[in-house]
């Protein structure tokens, strides 16, 4: 399935390289992002004019950026599953490319598309599609992988497996022969390696969860002092884990290992393969996963074009103006947090849910679930809705679920297009995260049918959706 999917992939090659101008339709989130950035940067250097155009869904609203004229339209991290709006909007064959990884659904027309699903690659995101496309357009082009690994793992490609598998891990080792990226095989499964003083990088982080470690700052820094290990610089600021010597790190990862087993729980996932930047010496720019999450504040505070132009090299006026967004993300990320823990969730019999209504944005509440989900009842997924300050008769949904449902069976991409079949509207994702948006006032209706299908998925005895 590999050489098909390059074998296509060079084919789109060819289309793009006989365009004479390109309209590029890209998502808002670190994937879309990073697709945008490689494959601007790709046309630019073949002297093709390209207009990018970021959009947060195609929908008949949006769809109305694209322009109807005789520019090649590409859309990457978006397409595969509006090929209907493509076709209502006029847009014919010869005239798109489409570069996915979400289900495909085709319509009227045959549309041109590369998409990773369709080759059995689930762990490939759009990005990485990209890439491949860009590669085949010019060899040299090898030096953009580092943008295709940044929206791989912050599309988190990388999280069940505990690192990039298939063809987004040959990409990165197209990057570590290019000299731009550094894997680190067995690293420290942690958020923050590059920029949360240690204590903080434990305690915010819950794959495993470290029982009087996890959503425990002041646990963590107790059981890091236990070990003596040394977290201040000479100049009194928080040591980040990427700065703690080898030596030490040895020894923060073996307590962690046994206090997982003194409490029944493997450590199989307190290791991971990590991806650096040697070339960076902006810290939030170092690692793939903090990269994506700078990309991502810049998306869901309607700056796509910010984190494109640092992607592009920026480390100036857009870096700055990224790091004043990522400060404020934090912020309403911590505010949300707190408002859910205070509020409560209400408990069905699988899944927990809140609606937040106006008070934060939608863009946000994935993250939201993502962190709340780790200080809730662990063993049922968490559904999150938000009204839509654009639309009052449309409700945003965001689920999270983690690595031991996945593995027990529940697949919360499957429930959400399941329930949105129902009740109307649009959704998707993966299977330890998905989203959606429906009818306001169908919001009951909607989970209590995502409730049932996950009653479904973990009816089934044995099955590994790993």
């Amino acid at each position: 399935m590999i050489m098909d999917l390059l074998s296509d992939a060079e084919a789109a090659a060819g289309l793009v390289a006989e365009a004479g101008e390109v309209t590029l339709v890209s998502h808002i989130d670190a994937d879309g992002i990073c697709s945008e950035a490689i494959l601007s940067l790709a046309l630019e250097r073949r002297g093709i004019p390209v207009h990018p155009i970021f959009v947060r869904q195609l929908e008949p609203m949006t769809m109305g950026t694209v322009p109807k004229d005789r520019s090649f339209k590409i859309f990457t991290d978006l397409g595969s599953g509006q090929q209907n709006l493509l076709a209502e909007h006029g847009l014919s064959e010869d005239e798109v490319l489409i570069l996915d990884h979400h289900v495909s659904q085709p319509a009227g027309k045959s549309y041109r598309e590369v998409n990773a699903l369709n080759y059995g690659h689930g762990k490939l995101a759009a990005s990485g599609v990209a890439y491949l496309v860009a590669r085949a357009l010019d060899p040299k082009n090898t030096d953009l992988a580092k943008l295709a690994v940044i929206g791989n793992v912050g599309d988190m490609m990388a999280r069940t497996d505990l690192g990039l598998i298939g063809p987004s891990r040959e990409i990165a080792e197209d990057g570590v022969r290019h000299g731009s990226i550094e894997v680190v095989k067995k690293d420290l499964n942690c958020f923050g390696i590059s920029t949360r003083p240690v204590h903080l990088c434990l305690a915010y982080s819950d794959d495993p969860f470290v029982p009087g470690v996890t959503s425990n700052p002041n646990g963590a820094l107790q059981f890091l002092q236990r070990l003596g290990v040394n977290l201040k610089h000479p100049s009194g600021r928080w040591l980040v884990w990427e700065e703690i010597p080898i030596e030490e790190k040895r020894r923060v990862i073996s307590a962690l290992a046994q206090q997982l087993l003194s409490h029944g729980r493997s450590p199989d996932r307190l290791l991971a393969e990590a991806y650096l930047f040697p070339g960076e010496t902006q810290r939030p720019l170092r690692n793939a996963s903090e990269f994506a999450t700078v990309l991502n504040a810049c998306g869901r505070w309607a700056k796509p074009t910010v984190g494109a132009r640092i992607c592009r090299g920026d480390r100036g006026i857009a870096f700055r103006e990224a790091e004043r967004m990522l400060t404020h993300h934090r912020g309403m990320i911590r505010d949300l947090l707190q408002f859910i823990l205070e509020k409560g969730v209400t408990e069905i019999s699988h899944l927990q849910h809140i609606h937040v209504g106006d008070r934060f944005p939608d863009t946000i509440i994935g993250i939201g679930a993502g962190m709340a989900l780790s200080r809730l009842n662990r063993r049922k997924p968490i559904l999150i809705m938000a009204e839509m300050s654009d639309d009052p008769l449309i409700t945003k949904v965001s689920m999270r679920t983690n690595e031991e449902m996945v593995k027990g069976g529940t697949d919360l991409q499957q429930a959400i297009v399941d329930a949105t079949s129902e009740v109307g509207g649009s959704g998707g994702g993966h299977r330890i995260a998905a989203g959606a948006y429906i009818p306001r006032e169908l919001e009951e209706r909607f989970i209590h049918c995502v409730n049932r299908r996950l009653e479904c998925q973990n009816a089934r005895p044995g099955q590994d959706h790993r």
